[in-house]
């Protein structure tokens, strides 16, 4: 049976799982990306005075979506206070060095990658999201202009 719409409330609910789902996939992408570069960090170098405890490679999160007040959101972030065992830092500290390419706050002359601005760059700023969130709306069938 066909669900009716009545008002503009009635159809914002209605569209609330594919913005949901669409949303949840976009974080995704981010996740994924973000992960992508975590590993390009910890290739970049490689360690001869310590040993690593990957703490960082770890510490990409990403909560699913879900509604709120009427909007899809999902995160996906960093967790600094995941990093607790490093030595004389914070792990904010070394998620801030990481995204200056730089390794204990150190420019090492390797390629590092600035992990999250190269995440957003990979994702956001270059319309990837924008071009999955098309693509899903219209595999669901909506027609969208752009």
């Amino acid at each position: 049976m066909a669900k009716v719409i009545n008002n503009m409330d009635d159809l914002a609910i209605a569209l609330q799982p594919t913005l949901k789902k669409m949303v949840d996939g976009m974080a995704q992408r981010v996740y994924e990306t973000l992960n992508f570069f975590l590993q390009r960090y910890y290739d970049s170098y490689d360690p001869v005075f310590y040993r690593r405890q990957y703490d960082f490679l770890r510490s990409a999160f990403k909560v699913d979506a879900k509604i709120v007040r009427g909007k899809a959101v999902a995160s996906v972030y960093i967790d600094t206070d995941y990093m607790n065992n490093y030595y004389g830092v914070s792990g904010e500290q070394v998620a801030t060095w990481a995204n200056e390419g730089l390794h204990g706050g150190k420019n090492l002359g390797t390629n590092t990658p600035h992990v999250w601005d190269e995440t957003m760059a990979n994702t956001v700023d270059n319309g990837a999201l924008v071009r999955d969130a098309v693509a899903y709306l219209r595999s669901q069938g909506f027609t969208v202009r752009v």
